[in-house]
């Protein structure tokens, strides 16, 4: 497939990096490759769901079972230190990367829902009770509605939602209507993962500090797709996972303030969490293996430092500046229909992705057509029931991009979603 020019990265660099991108789909689904109809390119426009991870992370998660694989914190054997530095050093990684002080502040996680639930049973469960409120928004994903929404039911606390316009902002005046001195956590998503909007979560972690409360922010759809800095925004805890970013499933990274993990009682007990046991009492390792019982995700914590050095030698501002030209060419293009709705803000305002429908199709009948001609998205409500509810749409097909996609594999979208727009009269 022939790549454009005129991109703020090395697209075509890129996608070598990739060899998935190169195979066929369609035939055989049980032996790719050998269906007499498999000859059909890729086009994976599914990257909020998950992206695809480079050779140099493979690479690395490889060099690590052929080489180095031992547990880590266990051993003083030479495979245990090797694997224990470098496991260690990837939460230094992953510490510079979103600008936390030390990789005392970086927990890792299976990914960004547990990282919200461990928040929500270590500190929540402890923290909160009748009369406290937790402040979330309508365009929450599911992995922070539900958890707070349980959190709520145990403790006796109110969950209080901010109001998203029919632009697909957050109604700020609401927010400040509803952040009171009432209110003990405010959890936002950072970039919808359906509308694509990107919250003003500075302003909101103000709001928040403003009444005492603390703020924690879903960087699942931020931190793979632009700069972060969890200083500058002034979080007390941000959550984002590996797969998004290049990097492998399984392993993601809750960011806390210090102070604040310090003074936390562990989620998950076990073995390595623990400094010194008896017969009756406990007590607790360092920052930040308190959270971090048992065995862990070693080699995928490690390659989750690769996937982020990866990124970074491409540059998250020009990656940002990637998305940013993708989404706007991907909304302009599905808005010269129209029959198709696209949702959430203008295509010059938003994060990598769209969500939309097509008037008279099911989106989980367009899904399957587009993929007919090579295209991969998402059908179905993107974890995000409710505010589909609001939206009136049962679903919407999505189509999200990273660093590898282009217009042309937008342009095979558009082209899709044109025969199934016939197909359906």
């Amino acid at each position: 497939m022939g790549v454009q020019e005129s991109y703020p990265i090395d697209v075509e660099g890129i996608r070598a990096d990739f060899p998935i991108l190169d195979r066929n789909v369609g035939g055989n689904v049980e032996t790719p490759g050998e269906g007499p109809e498999d000859d059909t390119p890729l086009y994976y426009l599914d990257n909020a769901a998950t992206s695809h991870t480079p050779n140099q992370v493979v690479d690395t998660i490889t060099d690590y079972y052929r080489n180095y694989n031992a547990n880590v914190h266990r051993g003083i054997h030479q495979l245990s230190q090797e694997a224990s530095v470098a496991y260690e050093e990837a939460h230094d990684t992953v510490a510079d990367f979103i600008g936390a002080d030390g990789r005392e502040e970086i927990v890792f996680t299976k990914n960004t829902t547990e990282a919200e639930n461990l928040i929500a049973y270590a500190w929540g469960l402890a923290e909160l009770g009748p009369g406290d409120a937790v402040v979330l928004t309508e365009m929450e994903h599911h992995a922070s509605l539900v958890t707070w929404q349980q959190i709520a039911k145990r403790t006796g606390a109110e969950v209080r939602f901010i109001r998203v316009d029919e632009e697909g902002y957050l109604d700020m005046d609401h927010a400040a209507d509803l952040i009171d001195d009432d209110v003990e956590m405010v959890s936002v998503v950072h970039v919808s993962n359906t509308l694509g909007t990107v919250n003003p979560v500075s302003e909101l972690a103000d709001m928040a500090h403003d009444h005492d409360s603390l703020i924690f922010v879903d960087g699942a759809q931020s931190a793979p797709t632009r700069p972060v800095d969890v200083a500058a925004m002034d979080t007390d805890f941000f959550a984002f996972s590996a797969h998004k970013m290049c990097g492998p499933t399984g392993i993601g990274a809750l960011y806390g303030k210090e102070e604040i993990l310090e003074s936390m009682q562990p989620y998950l007990y076990g073995g390595d969490m623990i400094r010194r046991v008896t017969f009756d009492d406990s007590t607790w390792e360092d920052l930040p293996w308190k959270f971090e019982a048992g065995t862990p995700s070693i080699s995928e914590g490690i390659a989750f430092a690769a996937a982020v050095d990866y990124m970074e030698d491409i540059g998250m501002e020009a990656v940002q500046a990637h998305e940013e030209l993708l989404a706007e060419y991907a909304y302009d293009r599905l808005t010269e229909f129209d029959d198709v709705t696209v949702y959430g803000p203008p295509g010059d305002d938003r994060g990598g992705l769209v969500a939309f429908n097509v008037e008279g199709v099911h989106a989980h009948d367009l899904s399957s057509i587009v993929n007919d001609y090579g295209v991969a998205i998402r059908a179905g409500d993107h974890c995000t029931q409710p505010l589909h509810d609001k939206l009136g749409a049962a679903a919407s097909a999505r189509g999200s991009f990273y660093i590898y996609n282009t217009r042309e594999e937008i342009d095979a979208l558009v082209d899709a979603v044109n025969e199934a727009r016939e197909l359906f009269g």
